[in-house]
């Protein structure tokens, strides 16, 4: 057997030994830290590497997150805390026998090609408890390390910080609100995790301000009906409309239906770029905690004196504490520059995998990818066409000088998209970033079949959510439960909040005459049949 190294033992890890074993490799994965995980292990002290705050909860629904052939429980939340993902992962590793191939408290020190050969990499590891140090060989390498381990931490774009008598540190260190009672809390920076945690500490501090440069289109995790959004937003057809309309169309409508919760403008928020240039804070208290004062929207901070902090208009404000949210740079120490360079976020990686220096695509990047939406089937998908490469049951991707062309114009597409900065390297769309390498294994639902031969299920790939299961219904690695699981993902997304039950209205529909448009149409052909 081939052996393959994977390197981290979180969402993309995990997933990358179960796609080793499905195609006959030999895994063997390397985990710095004691368990599985990665980013969503909850852990109390500051850790090396990625790690979520207590109250985290992910925001992509559970039947959009989770692995192609292994649903997450019916009866778990929609968008589930960390402990409950945490619960999931232990579910995979258990179903697929995934633990037993784990080497915890080993950390990857460096990966090097051979010069000579076919392609064989040298690994370098070190055990943490012993601090021993061995040299391992293999035939491939993932790297599944993900991308919010190493803070963006620009402390000198930030005049006096260093006069600055109060308390100030990055998101990455943040775990829990208690502490911050009768603070003036400043959060700098309006992703994710800046909103989450600006909300959080609304309600514990004396007052918070909310700074940011450029402003932010803010989501609903609960959309219309209270379905959640990307249920909604995250359908072929939905994909194909956005193909065809053109994008001042789309960001008209979609900033429309935006500001009809609440309007940007009013309430500070606005930002410089239309919706599309940007990837949006997903947050349905934040509107809340500022109509009820709680937060303070204000402008990119000018300077820190030692008590204050003066803002781009001029304002003044006495601050105890400052929460840095400004992002994560990507970060492979253990990869060199002739495997892989990284320039402020930017790394050359064709379909946001292969470096093309690497000799006989024996490495492949996992996880590098930011889409709105779930990380875990695309970093799935990912690594079930990374093994078959591995294999040598694909044809060989393109020579190096063609994908350094399409890298080219990945870079451009994405340029001419999102407004310049080092959070939009790595962007892509869900669907057809899934579509794309399902195309290259042999898995992409071919709709113009299903719309023959399976039609009920045909509406559901067509018009509900693109789910991983998508991609389990034909060619390598088909699964039995594909359609089974495709059927039940409404009834799965239902089951949770169906906990009490409830009376329908008793009011009758009526029925319009369109209703009836058969009996018309027999009604006609009668009358022109006997007349």
């Amino acid at each position: 057997k081939k052996r393959v190294c994977v390197i981290g033992a979180g969402a993309s890890g995990l997933t990358a030994i179960k796609c080793c074993i499905d195609e006959g490799l030999e895994p063997v994965c390397f985990e710095k830290s004691h368990d599985i995980g990665g980013l969503w292990r909850y852990e109390e002290k500051e850790k090396e590497g990625a790690c979520v705050y207590n109250s985290t909860i992910i925001n992509t629904s559970k039947e959009m997150m989770c692995y192609s052939d292994c649903p997450i429980p019916d009866e778990f939340p929609n968008y589930m805390h960390n402990t409950k993902i945490m619960e999931y992962f232990g579910i995979y590793a258990k179903k697929f026998n995934l633990m037993k191939h784990i080497n915890f408290n080993t950390s990857v020190l460096s990966c090097e090609q051979e010069e000579k050969g076919s392609g064989e990499v040298k690994v370098k590891i070190r055990n943490e408890k012993t601090k021993e140090t061995s040299d391992f060989e293999f035939d491939a390498v993932l790297v599944c390390v993900g991308h919010h381990a190493d803070p963006y931490y620009p402390l000198d774009a930030f005049p006096g910080i260093e006069k600055f008598k109060g308390e100030y540190f990055h998101s990455h260190e943040y775990r829990k609100p208690q502490g911050y009672e009768g603070k003036r809390v400043l959060i700098v920076g309006v992703g994710n995790s800046g909103g989450d945690i600006a909300v959080e500490l609304s309600r514990q501090a004396k007052q918070l301000y909310w700074s940011t440069r450029r402003g932010c289109w803010v989501m609903n995790r609960v959309s219309d009906q209270g379905l959640p959004v990307d249920i909604i937003n995250t359908t072929r057809i939905t994909t194909l409309a956005l193909k065809l309309l053109p994008i001042s169309w789309i960001n008209n409508i979609v900033e429309k239906q935006l500001n009809a919760r609440f309007d940007h403008q009013m309430y500070g928020l606005k930002p410089k770029h239309r919706f599309t240039g940007q990837h949006p804070t997903i947050n349905d208290d934040v509107p809340n905690q500022i109509l009820s004062g709680r937060i303070i929207m204000v402008e990119n901070v000018a300077k820190f004196t030692e008590h204050e902090v003066e803002f781009k208009d001029g304002r003044r404000e006495e601050i105890d504490v400052v929460v840095f949210a400004t992002g994560y740079r990507f970060r492979f120490p253990f990869l060199s520059d002739s495997i892989l360079e990284v320039n402020d976020n930017k790394c050359r990686l064709y379909k946001h995998m292969w470096p093309s220096s690497v000799k006989n695509n024996s490495l492949a990047i996992i996880g590098g990818i930011q889409p709105l939406g779930a990380i875990n089937p695309i970093s799935e998908m990912q690594c079930r066409w990374a093994c078959r490469v591995f294999k040598g049951r694909l044809n060989d991707l393109p020579r190096p000088e063609v994908m350094d062309q399409s890298i080219d114009e990945q870079t451009s597409n994405m340029a001419a998209l999102f407004y310049k900065s080092p959070r939009h390297t790595i962007q892509a769309d869900h669907v057809a970033y899934m579509d794309e390498i399902a195309d290259q294994i042999g898995v992409k639902p071919n709709m113009f079949s299903l719309f023959i031969t399976d039609r009920k299920l045909a509406r559901k790939v067509w018009y509900e959510f693109c789910s991983g299961y998508q991609y389990r219904l034909k060619g390598p690695g088909k699964w039995a439960g594909a359609r089974e699981a495709i059927m039940g993902q409404k009834s799965r997304m239902f089951c949770p909040l169906h906990t009490r039950a409830t009376t329908k209205s008793s009011k009758s529909k009526k029925k319009s005459l369109l209703s009836y448009y058969w009996l018309v149409a027999v009604a006609i052909g009668a009358f022109y049949v006997y007349r």
